[in-house]
């Protein structure tokens, strides 16, 4: 069974596939921390984020692991780093190189085989187009602004909403706007408003559909 889990920055994708992939015995990925590698990868070799030939050259070669919430590039982990301001601050501009997203795409398929919840902008409309349950998240911009700063602070990283709320709207305009995959509900998705509901409610209504 493949689930796709799609849906914009702090929309809860992440934490409603982790519960609902443990819910039904499914590995989970997110597919975020892929293009978070990368980034991180790219700043680390000093290639610039708008080098889109670099970037995809860069992502055709390297080995990204994905286990929960950590990750690993070509052996080496980097889970401490991925969540890092510089990291956030490009990783929408990473992400929509058509040569990263080739690569991560067919490495996104191959860890699909034999069942996944997986989540992300694109898994329902080109990562597994056919997959069996297709759902997308989705959550105004006042509580998506207090979630992602909520997940900074629990990090120890500084918040400052106001240009939290610049960075989430940035962020949607390029997942939105991007030639390549761009973020948007399959046709035969499922759209949950995740607004008036807290993480069990979004699992539950989930996981309804899944084995309804």
């Amino acid at each position: 069974m493949i689930i796709a889990i799609d849906g914009g920055v702090a929309t809860g994708k992440s934490a409603v596939g982790r519960r609902v992939a443990e819910a039904l015995g499914l590995p989970f990925v997110d597919t975020g921390l892929m293009y978070r590698a990368v980034a991180h990868t790219a700043l680390e070799r000093g290639i610039n984020a708008g080098d889109g030939a670099a970037l995809a050259a860069l992502a055709s070669h390297l080995q990204v692991r994905v286990d929960g919430r950590r990750v690993w590039v070509d052996g080496k982990e980097v889970t401490e780093h991925i969540y890092d301001p510089q990291i956030s601050a490009v990783v929408s501009q990473v992400a929509k190189v058509a040569g990263v997203r080739l690569a991560m795409v067919a490495e996104q398929r191959r860890l699909g085989r034999g069942g996944v919840v997986m989540a992300g902008r694109d898994i329902g409309t080109v990562v597994f187009p056919d997959a069996d349950h297709k759902f997308f998240l989705t959550a105004s911009l006042d509580e998506r602004v207090r979630r992602r700063a909520a997940q900074l602070a629990a990090r120890g990283q500084p918040v400052d909403p106001e240009q939290m709320r610049i960075e989430v709207q940035e962020r949607d305009r390029i997942d939105t706007r991007r030639t390549v995959a761009p973020l948007k509900p399959a046709e035969d998705a499922i759209v949950i408003d995740t607004d008036a509901l807290d993480l069990d409610g979004v699992v539950q209504r989930v996981l309804e559909h899944v084995r309804g």
